[in-house]
């Protein structure tokens, strides 16, 4: 049973991962786009927002919550 606790968690963290980026290159694509009117923009809005979106990553218990409250499926705990 754990087992396959431990296989949702980890499905739905990828999942949750994979919207995260798809969110990053969406904004970076309005940004370069939309909203930048020379070269310098350009490189500047595709470098800043994928440096943001690294420096503030969701941390593990902020990311575990929300699996919980979307999903249902908690952090598996460790077993010693």
């Amino acid at each position: 049973m754990t087992d396959n606790k431990n296989d949702k968690y980890t499905f739905y963290t990828k999942i949750a991962w994979a919207i995260y980026s798809l969110i990053t290159i969406t904004i970076i694509a309005v940004l370069v786009l939309f909203v930048a009117q020379d070269n310098e923009e350009m490189f500047f809005y595709t470098l800043m927002p994928a440096a943001a979106a690294y420096v503030f990553r969701p941390m593990n218990k902020p990311f575990s919550k929300l699996i919980f409250k979307f999903t249902g499926v908690s952090h598996p705990t460790e077993e010693k």
